[in-house]
């Protein structure tokens, strides 16, 4: 039995239409740029903000550098958005000042902060994101916007007290230094001392950061 032969077109057996460069179909767009962010994570993690591109990114995920562009504009952008979702477990901080008795949000907060750090699936992409904003004035001003706004001022919220802002901000520096020291310079005895010591003496400054008159 003789096959039906394709449609021809000028000559030509007719093809299906070539896809665009660099916009794929509507079905494949959520994972295409979750696996660009996760791509971003990774490049940023191992290069850092100033040696990572968006064509190392595009690289990684396997897509064409335009569609980079596509969903998340410059580099600056792609950093912001790949950090802001590595940060994310950092970011339910405020509930752990809300939940609980005003005398105990120091121990709450520095116990949440410092869980977030010891933890090495929050750690990694943590420790990726201050090596870029301490080496790169464009990686911190992106961190600095995202810790004003979705952090400190959410935190500043809860304190019904004057100076809100300052007292949030005193006490992520002095949880901010600590995770420095431990974490990312690594300076002995702290970086190898127990938490739970640690938590006992850093918890009363920040309360007092947070409540004192």
């Amino acid at each position: 039995m003789n096959e039906t032969p394709p449609p021809v077109k000028n000559g030509t057996a007719s093809e299906p239409p070539a896809r665009r460069r660099g916009r794929p179909p509507r079905t494949e767009s959520a994972g295409t740029r979750d696996r660009i962010l996760a791509a971003a994570r990774e490049e940023f993690s191992a290069r850092g903000y100033e040696k990572t591109s968006v064509r190392g990114i595009a690289k990684a995920a396997g897509v064409d550098s335009a569609l980079v562009h596509h969903y998340f504009g410059t580099k600056e952008q792609v950093f912001e958005a790949a950090i802001e979702v590595a940060f994310a477990p950092a970011l339910h901080a405020p509930d752990a000042v809300a939940e609980g008795p005003p005398d105990a949000v120091g121990e709450r907060l520095t116990r949440f902060i410092f869980g977030v750090w010891e933890n090495p699936t929050t750690r990694v992409p943590l420790l990726a994101i201050v090596r870029s904003a301490v080496n790169n004035d464009t990686a911190a001003a992106v961190f600095r916007r995202l810790i004003a706004a979705q952090l400190l001022r959410r935190i500043a919220a809860q304190l019904d007290l004057p100076d809100a802002e300052l007292r949030a901000e005193l006490a992520a520096a002095q949880l901010v230094g600590c995770a420095m020291l431990r974490y990312v310079i690594k300076v002995e005895p702290l970086a190898s001392a127990d938490l739970e010591q640690i938590i006992v003496r850093v918890a009363p400054v920040v309360q007092g950061h947070l409540t004192a008159p």
